[in-house]
């Protein structure tokens, strides 16, 4: 039985199609490339009740995941990540069907984990010796450790100001870590000469094709555990926006596969920060693709992204869904981080409080509607962003001192 039915890589925009077998980066055309899968075949041997005997990572999806060799697969035993219903806060917030996709219990702590684990697997059957990648951090301590972990040599550039921990776990990894006295666009520009003068695999954000398949992995598992009820929002972090092109397309691989009967879809949303919000301005305007957003600045690190390749993918998602594109303020979203882990004892990342803030708004609007069904993703650990929690307030005590409260 084949292990995979990847058929070819094709262009969203031109739909030129290239051979998966062999390294691409991006079309001709200068858009990603999307793997396609002969799911006809996947049909008449894969079935859903197939998935209750397998293991618990993302691997259990091979059939439409791109690498044709099980031993090729990197794997630390990613995904399946809790699906926890978060009663006390929906309450709070007058959205009881509110859930929680908590991708920081993941190795590396973050859902890039998914992208890297699928991405360094690809690169390693095709024959890549070194990649080479930019990052705001967690993307960049997980394609480090998984390279580490496939033997390939991994160069890594991130902005100087990205968060310690990631940039310790590139360093711990053994990868070749570079910083910058800029933003991800920056440390971008740079990857790029490296990459074309030097001739690296080039593993930026959707320049190559396999990192969203990971991704898209998050998709299949909110099906899985919602026991394939569709849900009615899902809610996403939006930087890159891989995560969400991702989602999108396993929905639609779902619907053709007959997994999921329904034509209605879960009405995607994108969030941002403020202080970088390029997609909401593009979805407000009716546009299909963003603008590159100046002086780019929130703490959710991860969403600090002026200007995304696949900004078109994802604006395509939001449109077809019926969606819609929010940004937070950094007050709304620090509030946020700080009412998940007092009501529902989770600490999770700034890009994930940033979507339960969007979640409140929207709520407040009418535009998710108190029988939705509501899904938040949380993209990493709290503990990745300890700068996150002030603790200026809290009061030192002598060792002979006595609390009498």
């Amino acid at each position: 039985m084949s292990y995979s039915y990847v058929s070819h890589l094709e262009c969203p925009k031109c739909q030129e199609i290239y051979a998966e077998s062999e390294i691409q980066q991006l079309c001709k055309c200068g858009a990603p490339l999307l793997v396609r899968y002969k799911l006809d075949e996947v049909k008449g041997t894969f079935n859903k009740e197939d998935l209750t005997s397998r293991e618990n990572s993302l691997w259990r999806y091979h059939e439409v995941l791109p690498v044709k060799n099980e031993e090729n697969v990197v794997t630390l035993g990613e995904g399946m990540t809790p699906f926890v219903h978060l009663k006390k806060l929906g309450e709070n917030m007058n959205i009881p069907n509110l859930y929680i996709k908590d991708e920081g219990i993941i190795p590396t702590g973050s859902f890039k984990t998914r992208g890297a684990s699928v991405g360094v697997s690809k690169a390693k059957e095709i024959g890549v010796k070194q990649l080479a990648m930019p990052t705001n951090g967690n993307a960049g301590a997980a394609w480090a450790l998984y390279s580490a972990r496939a033997r390939i040599k991994a160069t890594i550039v991130m902005p100087e100001d990205a968060p310690a921990i990631t940039r310790k776990e590139v360093a711990v990894s053994g990868g070749d870590l570079y910083l910058v006295n800029g933003l991800i666009s920056d440390a971008g520009k740079i990857v790029g000469k490296l990459v074309k003068e030097n001739g690296i695999y080039d593993a930026s954000t959707l320049k190559e094709p396999y990192r969203i398949e990971g991704k898209k992995t998050m998709g299949y598992e909110i099906l899985e555990q919602l026991n394939w009820e569709i849900p009615d929002v899902i809610l996403y972090p939006t930087g890159g926006g891989v995560g969400l092109i991702g989602i999108y397309k396993a929905l639609l691989e779902m619907q053709e596969l007959g997994w999921i009967s329904s034509k209605k879809l879960p009405r995607l949303v994108a969030v941002q920060a403020e202080g970088c919000a390029p997609i909401v301005k593009a979805w407000e305007e009716g546009k299909t693709e963003s603008e590159f957003w100046d002086n780019s600045e929130t703490s959710a690190f991860g969403i600090n992204v002026p200007k995304a390749l696949g900004d078109f993918l994802v604006l395509e998602a939001i449109y077809k869904t019926n969606g819609c594109a929010v940004a937070v303020s950094e007050t709304e979203l620090s509030q946020a981080q700080v009412e998940v882990a007092k009501m529902e004892g989770n600490f999770i990342c700034p890009e994930g409080a940033a979507t339960f803030a969007a979640a409140r708004t929207l709520r407040e609007q009418n535009w998710i509607k108190e029988t939705d069904k509501v899904i938040c993703l949380n993209t990493g650990q709290g503990i990745k962003y300890p700068e996150s929690v002030d603790l200026s307030n809290i009061p030192l005590l002598q060792p002979n001192d006595v609390i009498t409260s």
